[in-house]
Formats: structure tokens, sequence, C-alpha cells
């Protein structure tokens, strides 16, 4: 397959941001990755503008992760977003609250689907509901992407990945828990836009390197 998914960096563990990440982000910034996140908690409001603008300064893209269920909860993700000025507001369920948030401050919208509880995240749902959602907020609210918690999925995560990337009509972000080689070949062989990683690296699961050295392992097994 010639398209080989972008990995998106967070600088999160558990899914909370790190209290050291603008310290992770400035050993690792030269790495051969596009995409920068984290999450909407971790950090103060302060510290996550100074993240991004460093995120930004070194020619990368800004990604806000917001893990929250309720419609208040992921405005003030949105708003957190826009104020810090990222360039993607990934995660949050869908409200059209918070796509106008988005589509007035320029950020891309890429919502979670499915039923989606806890933190860390549970994704529960049928695979075709999640394929029917999605694609309903593609006609109806011109949505072009989502971040689909694939490996947080109580069913089939293997099915569930590959059937959605293939049946959505939209840019797929496989995020959450993508821990090891096999889950590096399994989510290549979706095809997806894009694919997280970050309390993996944190965790050492690609090595016992820096968190530099891991990146660049996962980017060269990808691309070989």
């Amino acid at each position: 397959m010639s398209h080989v998914p972008n990995l998106i960096v967070m600088l999160t563990w558990h899914d909370k941001t790190v209290e050291n990440a603008i310290e992770v982000f400035e050993e690792a910034k030269n790495a051969p990755v596009k995409y920068w996140g984290f999450k909407e908690v971790g950090l103060p409001a302060d510290k996550m503008k100074d993240l991004v603008k460093r995120i930004k300064a070194a020619g990368k893209i800004a990604c806000l992760e917001v893990v929250d269920y309720t419609e208040e909860g992921c405005k003030a993700g949105a708003k957190l977003a826009a104020e810090c000025k990222f360039d993607i507001l990934m995660g949050t369920l869908y409200f059209d609250s918070v796509k106008a948030i988005a589509d007035a401050a320029g950020l891309r919208y890429m919502p979670f689907v499915g039923s989606i509880s806890g933190r860390p995240s549970i994704l529960e749902g049928s695979i075709q509901g999640m394929i029917d959602e999605a694609n309903n907020l593609v006609k109806e609210k011109d949505l072009d992407g989502f971040d689909l918690l694939g490996y947080r999925y109580t069913g089939d995560a293997v099915k569930l990945n590959s059937e959605f990337v293939k049946n959505v009509h939209a840019d797929v972000c496989l995020a959450g828990s993508v821990s090891s080689m096999q889950r590096l070949d399994e989510v290549k062989a979706t095809g997806a836009w894009a694919y997280t990683i970050g309390s993996a690296f944190f965790d050492h699961m690609f090595g016992e390197g820096s968190f530099l050295e891991q990146i660049q392992t996962v980017v060269k097994y990808m691309n070989s």
C-alpha cells in the first residue's frame, strides 16, 4: 500500500498531557514528524499556548485532543483550542455548538464516534453503527475527519479499524493504544490518514532509547 499513515506524536500519558511536555517536545522536535498534539488537561493554559507556539515555530501542525463527553465540556475544550491557536481539534463527541466554535476559529474538527466512557477512554457500539454515524456526519454536517479510538474498542478492534477506514468517506485517525509493531502493521494495512502514539513512547514500548529515538524507530518501520 502506497499510503503511509501520518504519525501524530502525543505528549500525553494515560490521556493526560505530561508535565514536562515542553521539554520533551524541545528534545524531539527535529523528528521527521509533521503532527504533534496533547490533551486538554495536564498543563495550565499559559504553558499550552507556549507549547503550541513552539510546535508551530518548528514548522509542525498542532493538535488538541479533548476527552470529554458533555456538551459543556466539549465546548470548553474547543474554546481552549481556539484560544491556544491549535490547527486541529480532535476528540469530543460531536455537537453543532462545538463545530461552530471550531469553524469560527479555523480549526479542523475531527470528533469521536461511538459510545465512549472513562479516561483512559473505552469505546463501545456496533461497527456498522459507527460507520453510519460517521457518514451521516460527513453528509449532514460537512465533516472531513474522525478520531476513532479503535484499540480502545471492547469488540474486534482490528475489524473495526479496517472496516471503518474502508467505508467512511473522510480522513480517519486511529487514536490510542498503538503500542506494538503488530499494531503498527495493522494500522498501516488500513490505509488510515493518521494514528497517534503517546503513552507507548513514555512507556518505552518502541525501545529503550530516548523519546526521539523511539519516534525515529516507528517512522522508519512504517516507511519500510
